[in-house]
C-alpha cells in the first residue's frame, strides 16, 4: 500500500514499533528523513509502541532487570538494551505523535506472582518514562494479566501519575475471548473517560464492536493486513478463504455490499486466480479491501454513536455476521 492510499480507504493513523525500527533500518536512517513521517511520506498520526509486547513475543531472546530489557536481535543476534528513558528518546528521534511507555507484557496463562511482578515493573517504568519528559505524547499501558485486582491496581496507579492517554495491553496473548472482555470490563471504569482509551492488539469485527460499546476509543491490529496476505477476506456477512476452489468461477465481487475500488472492479474468480498464481497484486488487492472493510465498519460505528443508535447498529452486525471465533 502507498502511504497516501491509507487516506483513500479511511485509515487515520499508523502504528510502528520502537524495537523493530531500532534494529532496521536504524534510527539514524529515519532521522535523515526528518523522522517517520518523512521516511514513510505519511502526514497522519503515528503511534509508536515501545517493545513491551516483544518482551512476550520474543521471550527466549530477552532478559529483564529493574533497569530495562536486553534483547538478542532476532535479525542478526546483536545485543540491544532498552530502558524506559531510552524508549522516550527513541520516540523523539522517530518523531512519534504518540509514544507508548515501556511495559512488561506477560503470556497467558501466567502465575499471579509473575503477573504481580510485571505490574510493579510496568508502574516503575511508567513513572520513569513520565519523568524523562520528551516531546512525544506518552500513553501508559495497563497490565495485570487476567487478575482483576491487579488490573484495577495498575489502572488506578497509572491514572494517579496523570498520563494524557491510557492503553490496555496484554491481550491477544492466548486468552479466551470471554477473559479479554472481562479484563476490559474491569479496567475501563477506572480510566478517565475524558482521556483517550486504547486497546492494543485487537481485533476482529466482533471484538471491535463489543469493545466500542464498552467505551474503548481506538485500536491497533495487524489482523486485516496479515489476513489479506494469507487470502482471508472480510465481508459484510462472513470471512472467506479466497483460495478455496468454490470461488474459481465466482463472478461476484469480494463483498457485494462494499463500495471499495477492488469490489467495484474485480471478481472473486480473478482475485483467486492471482493468489493461486502467486502474483503480488493478489495481496495488494486483498489488503486494500480488508483495510476498506475495517475502516468502513469503524466509520459507520462512529456515525451510529453520533445518531445515538450504536446499540442497534452493533446488534444488527452481530445477528447477520457468521463470526469466525
Amino acid at each position: 500500500m502507498f502511504s497516501q492510499d491509507f487516506r483513500t480507504v479511511g485509515i487515520r493513523g499508523i502504528l510502528s514499533n520502537a524495537y523493530h525500527l531500532s534494529l532496521r533500518p536504524g534510527l539514524e536512517v529515519i532521522e535523515r528523513h526528518g523522522g517517520l513521517h518523512g521516511f514513510m511520506r505519511w502526514n497522519g498520526p503515528i503511534i509508536v509502541d515501545s517493545g513491551g509486547f516483544q518482551i512476550f513475543s520474543l521471550a527466549p531472546l530477552t532478559s529483564l532487570n529493574e533497569h530495562g530489557v536486553t534483547f538478542r536481535s532476532h535479525v542478526d543476534g546483536s545485543e540491544w538494551f532498552f530502558s524506559p528513558e531510552e524508549i522516550v528518546r527513541i520516540h523523539d528521534r522517530l518523531g512519534s505523535d504518540i509514544g507508548m511507555v515501556l511495559d512488561v507484557c506477560v503470556p497467558y496463562p501466567c502465575e499471579e506472582s509473575q503477573v504481580r511482578k510485571a505490574v510493579e515493573q510496568t508502574l516503575e517504568w511508567a513513572e520513569r518514562s513520565r519523568k524523562a519528559g520528551g516531546k512525544t505524547l506518552l500513553f501508559a499501558i495497563v497490565q495485570g494479566g487476567t487478575f482483576p485486582h491487579l488490573r484495577r491496581f495498575c489502572a488506578n496507579a497509572l491514572v494517579a501519575m496523570g498520563f494524557p492517554g491510557y492503553a490496555i495491553g496484554g491481550l491477544s496473548v492466548g486468552e479466551p475471548w470471554e477473559e479479554a472482555r472481562a479484563v476490559l470490563a474491569e479496567v475501563l471504569p477506572h480510566l478517565p473517560a475524558q482521556r483517550a482509551r486504547y486497546t492494543m492488539g485487537v481485533g476482529t469485527p466482533q471484538e471491535l464492536l463489543m469493545y466500542v460499546s464498552m467505551g474503548v476509543d481506538f485500536f491497533d491490529c495487524a489482523l486485516p493486513t496479515r489476513n489479506a496476505r494469507n487470502g482471508s477476506i472480510f465481508t459484510g456477512k462472513e470471512k472467506i478463504a479466497i483460495r478455496n476452489a468454490c470461488y474459481a468461477k465466482d463472478e461476484r465481487p469480494l463483498d457485494e455490499s462494499c463500495p471499495c475500488r477492488v469490489c467495484t472492479t474485480h471478481t472473486r474468480s480473478y482475485i483467486r486466480h492471482l493468489f493461486m498464481a502467486k502474483e503480488i497484486l493478489a495481496t495488494q488487492l486483498a489488503t486494500w479491501h480488508n483495510l476498506s472493510f475495517f475502516s468502513r465498519l469503524m466509520r459507520e460505528a462512529r456515525q451510529a454513536i453520533l445518531n445515538d443508535a450504536f446499540v442497534e447498529f452493533k446488534d444488527r452486525w452481530m445477528e447477520r455476521y457468521k463470526w469466525d471465533e
